[in-house]
């Protein structure tokens, strides 16, 4: 018998989130049953959608939503062997059993000396999330100019090199001096660090004198108002987070966005990436592609240990990771 350690939510988040928020319990698996497999997290993956889908999907005592990259320890299923890894969605947990519904196998031409924690980033979820962004919200075409927020992060890395692989112009911003020299050494044309800038608007002006086609917006709140005074004619605008509004105790007002949108003709869509797991294949080769040829870069904050879940969890959201934010169990 297996026991398996898990965190739940103890109390739903009220503001930012703390470490009393979160506990962390033992649960003991039953033995396998034919057609089941037990898997052992190797990585975790923390994610902003994780504090506003809680209190959406999530009642007190529940465990922690999540992604893994799993290994399968044991297996009566025939269709998974063990030793192979697998993406999952079984939440913050060291063991747990599966039906195999809902796996996804790493793709066999992943190499080894790839880390497979990518399958939960650059590969996976936030990969994805740009790689269908910017071609099927964004519709971006060679010679436009897009504009991304949060751009070291998870998903606004990939975004940006995926545009510069598009021929487009790419314009970053991020809130340290460190990332955004990365965004300039990933390939990024312009970046500027949102904090220090005296006014958003003119740094936004600066980087591109004639405005923006495409804006992937990770953010929301403050900085895409004023991103969308920005926008060309008929400009689209990607609506992939809005994690300056995750924490807010009081909802924040305007200013609003509607005369600019009509008048410029603006295309404005919110989006989920699941709409494309039809297409998930698709964009898992594309990615992995463009990594093994180095033509998109990536850069992981690691946080060692399962007992440090929240920690990790808390310090993607303050903004201390660059690139996608894992926990090595």
């Amino acid at each position: 018998m297996v026991t398996a350690k898990a965190w739940v939510l103890k109390k739903h988040f009220e503001g930012f989130p703390k470490t009393s928020d979160f506990d962390l319990t033992e649960i003991k698996l039953p033995n396998l049953k034919d057609g089941e497999l037990l898997l052992e997290s190797v990585f975790l993956s923390v994610d902003p959608y994780m504090r506003v889908y809680s209190r959406t999907v999530m009642k007190e005592g529940d465990i922690m939503i999540g992604t893994q990259v799993a290994r399968i320890v044991e297996s009566k299923n025939p269709a998974f062997t063990v030793g192979a890894f697998v993406v999952a969605d079984s939440g913050w947990r060291t063991h747990f059993i599966s039906d195999g519904k809902g796996l996804h196998v790493l793709p066999s031409s992943w190499p080894e000396s790839l880390p497979r924690s990518l399958a939960l980033g650059t590969v996976g979820m936030p990969g994805l999330t740009a790689y269908f962004g910017l071609l099927e919200v964004c519709k971006m075409k060679p010679g436009e100019t897009v504009l991304v927020n949060a751009a070291a992060g998870a998903v606004g890395s990939v975004v940006g090199q995926l545009a510069k692989i598009g021929g487009c112009k790419v314009v970053g911003c991020a809130g340290s001096d460190d990332k955004v020299a990365y965004l300039k050494k990933i390939g990024f044309d312009e970046a500027f660090n949102y904090k220090t800038v005296k006014s958003l608007d003119e740094a936004l002006r600066k980087a591109s004198p004639d405005g923006y086609d495409c804006f992937f917006d990770n953010v929301g709140g403050e900085f895409a108002s004023i991103a969308i005074n920005q926008m060309k004619k008929y400009g689209r605008i990607a609506v992939c987070g809005a994690i300056s509004l995750y924490n807010d105790s009081v909802p924040q007002k305007g200013p609003y966005m509607q005369v600019s949108m009509i008048f410029k003709e603006l295309q404005m869509e919110g989006f989920l990436v699941t709409r494309w797991n039809n297409r998930r294949e698709e964009g898992v080769k594309a990615l992995l592609k463009w990594v093994m040829e180095g033509k998109v870069k990536y850069h992981e904050q690691v946080t060692e240990g399962f007992e440090n879940m929240p920690m990790a969890f808390i310090g993607m959201l303050k903004g201390e990771n660059l690139g996608k934010a894992v926990v090595k169990v």
